[in-house]
Parts: C-alpha cells; structure tokens; sequence
C-alpha cells in the first residue's frame, strides 16, 4: 500500500527497489513546503537503478492527510522515524531534503543520529538571517489570516529565477494551491518561531551544529552567502557547502 498510517496522519509514499539487485543505499527524499513528493519525480529514474528510494508526502501536503497540527519540523521529522519503522528500515539513509525538507532531515539527523548515514540539504530554509527574517512576522500573519493562499503564492515569486521554464512556476503553484490551508498556516512560521525552531541564525546555529553526520549543502543564487555561514557549523569532516551560481530556489 502507497499510504501509511502513522498515528494521526496518513502518509502518502513511494518505496521503489532497483530490480535484480541489492541497493547500495536507502534514499529517503523529503520535499519542501508547499511542495509534495513529485518534485523528486526527475531524479528517481536516475537513482533507482542503485538505490532504495522511500520518497514521502509530508503531513498536509500532497496525497497525504491533513491533521490540525503536527508541522513542526520535529513533528515531521517524526511522522519520518515511524515511517522508516514501518518499512522495517534498520540501516541509516541518507537524507535529502530541499527547503523546509532540508530542516526536517536535519532534525532527524540531530535526534535521531543512529538512522542517518549522511545529509543532503538542498537550498535549506534555515539559517535565515535577521534582515530576511524582518518580513516574517507578516508573512506569519498572512498565512493564518484565515486564507493563506494568497500570501503562501506571494512567497513563492523569490523562489524562481528569469531562467525558470513557465512550466514550472505553473507546475509549483498548483502544488501550493494542493496544499492544505492549515499545513502552510503552520508550516512556516514553525521553522522560525518558538523555543524550539532553529531557522533563524544565530539562533539555531548550535542545533544545527549539532549534526554529526556528513552534510552536503547546496545553496541557490539568491542565498549563497549562506554557504560561507554553514561551512562554520559542519562537525564531519567530509562536509561541504556549495552555492550555485544562477540557480533558484
């Protein structure tokens, strides 16, 4: 079955085996907010021949169900373990997240060391600085206006650059509009907001440091000084942060 029940969500996913022979890894790819699991769509046929590739709907988005909370990357992070559980995955994967995914992976890299083997953190949202995070408190405002639509679809015009295909902006505003009101109300203030969140710096920075697997950090365009930032942070020595010049969210 393509749907896991996992307390009070049920997960939509994809559990794909490469035929006639033993995985070298298991992938585990978690997309960002707003977003759901097709956006991995281009890279499974790559990586299928070699790898397991558990590829999920987070809670809220996509096929999945939408419980009134639970979006805290935490709360992600865990709805992970139990799926990971489910699937009877011993090994560690290796996690790669893009965006919000990128700080669910990282949490379940921090709490729960013993299931990742390595990170891959594809333009992460964390590690905001203060002048980005001035905007925040009205975008938090918008999204829990009652209709979150509106402002969730203004956030998104920073994600593209002049060379993204029309299709794609198409492609990725209807997966906002998919999306589930209370999921973007919740789900991106909670990277930033509370005692717990670790999106801002320097306010997450020792959380994030707290990472002891290797971590492979791709940064766009538009947030490549971040990369600078996360070199600082890395506890494994085969880390790396790399930005791509040109290249959007």
């Amino acid at each position: 079955m393509p749907f896991a029940e996992l307390g009070d969500a049920r997960v939509f996913f994809t559990d794909d085996l490469p035929a006639g022979r033993e995985p070298r890894a298991t992938l585990l790819l978690v997309h960002g907010y707003g977003a759901d699991s097709d956006d991995w769509i281009f890279h499974l046929p790559g990586f299928g021949g070699r790898y397991r590739i558990i590829a999920p709907d987070l809670r809220g988005h996509g096929l999945s169900s939408a419980p009134a909370t639970g979006y805290t990357p935490h709360d992600l992070a865990a709805d992970l373990v139990r799926l990971l559980d489910l699937l009877e995955v011993a090994e560690p994967v290796v996690a790669v997240g893009h965006s919000l995914g990128a700080m669910v992976v990282s949490a379940l890299a921090v709490e729960h060391p013993d299931r990742v083997r390595a990170l891959v953190c594809v333009d992460p949202a964390y590690g905001q600085s203060a002048e980005i995070a001035a905007a925040f408190p009205a975008i938090h405002a918008g999204l829990r206006s009652g209709d979150p639509y509106p402002t969730a679809l203004a956030n998104e015009e920073w994600c593209h650059t002049p060379a993204s295909p029309p299709w794609l902006l198409a492609w990725h505003r209807r997966k906002i509009l998919a999306t589930a009101p209370q999921a973007l109300a919740e789900a991106f203030p909670a990277m930033y907001e509370g005692d717990a969140a670790f999106g801002l710096r320097p306010q997450g920075d020792a959380y994030l440091a707290r990472r002891a697997c290797p971590v492979l950090s791709c940064w766009s365009a538009a947030q490549a000084a971040s990369a600078d930032w996360e070199r600082g942070l890395f506890r494994h020595p085969a880390s790396r942060a790399e930005a791509w010049p040109g290249g959007g969210h």
